[in-house]
């Protein structure tokens, strides 16, 4: 025994407002990723690609100088000074920015300059200025 329902042709088809504009608003987002793709993320040119990596690089370098004096801080003893040294930066570097080398330069000009900004002066001694 099969049961059927009627089926009444109405001669018109309605379409739901809120469904169109929900399917154009769809589309108009997947037109504008695709014309805007990746435009914040990658340069347009290789000199603006470069010069964003250099300045990553020099942020990396202060925040590794940064926490290599934290943790200066953190092991000295009570009442004597925080000895933070050039190789403490590299390593930091390496480690949690994954940078596989640093030139000794590139890192004292980052430790003299974090240094000198977080007045160290008081109770750290390093070797940045060498």
């Amino acid at each position: 025994m099969t049961i059927s329902t009627p089926v009444v042709k109405t001669g018109q088809m309605r379409h739901d407002p809120g469904g169109l504009l929900f399917i154009a608003l769809g589309l108009a987002l997947v037109a504008a990723g695709f014309v805007w793709r990746g435009r914040v993320l990658r340069p347009l040119s290789a000199k603006r690609a470069q010069a964003a990596m250099i300045r990553e690089r020099s942020r990396n370098l202060l925040r590794s100088a940064d926490v290599a004096i934290a943790e200066a801080r953190r092991r000295a003893a009570r009442g004597e000074p925080a000895i933070v040294t050039v190789k403490d930066v590299t390593r930091v570097a390496c480690q949690h920015y994954g940078h596989l080398f640093v030139e000794r330069e590139e890192a004292a000009a980052a430790l003299r300059q974090r240094y000198e900004a977080t007045d160290c002066r008081v109770d750290c001694m390093t070797d940045a200025f060498n």
